[in-house]
């Protein structure tokens, strides 16, 4: 799984002119299930991206989490965070998992981090979408389960 995460003020994803998810201050998190995730990349995920110390506390110093600031998370499924462009000038997505079996794998991971007590708002699955947010900072990382340890694969 992999994910890039913003630390914002605000975001909102729109399909068709209509709001479907929208957060004031919190994290935008573009996700990107692979084929090979399972349920522990899950878990780590959720961990992850929870209980990421990356707000201010009242010294500025990055030492909260977004559920520390009471803050949501808006989750948007996005498979081209997935790609790879090491090769051509066209990205591969040949890693990224396969609908329907990658929209389960993104609804379960809405409802991990929905477990750990963060307000979860969410994109449409397969739907063309209009994100919007206001970067805070700007703060902007990527995250890859698969690198939390050595005897998978490498990143790409």
């Amino acid at each position: 799984m992999k994910a890039v995460v913003q630390r914002v003020s605000s975001g909102r994803v729109e399909v068709d002119d209509r709001a479907v998810g929208s957060i004031e201050q919190g994290l935008v998190i573009l996700l990107a299930v692979e084929r090979d995730d399972d349920e522990a990349d899950r878990r780590w995920m959720a961990e992850k991206l929870t209980n990421l110390r990356i707000f201010c506390d009242d010294d500025g110093k990055m030492n909260r989490c977004v559920l520390d600031i009471g803050g949501g998370v808006l989750l948007v499924p996005n498979f081209t965070v997935a790609g790879n462009c090491r090769k051509g000038r066209r990205p591969s997505f040949d890693k990224a998992m396969r609908p329907p079996d990658a929209e389960a794998e993104f609804q379960a991971v809405a409802e991990s981090i929905r477990s750990l007590g963060a307000a979860v708002e969410t994109g449409i699955f397969g739907a063309h979408m209009h994100v919007s947010l206001v970067n805070d900072g700007p703060v902007t990382l990527f995250v890859d389960s698969h690198v939390r340890h050595t005897s998978r694969r490498s990143p790409t």
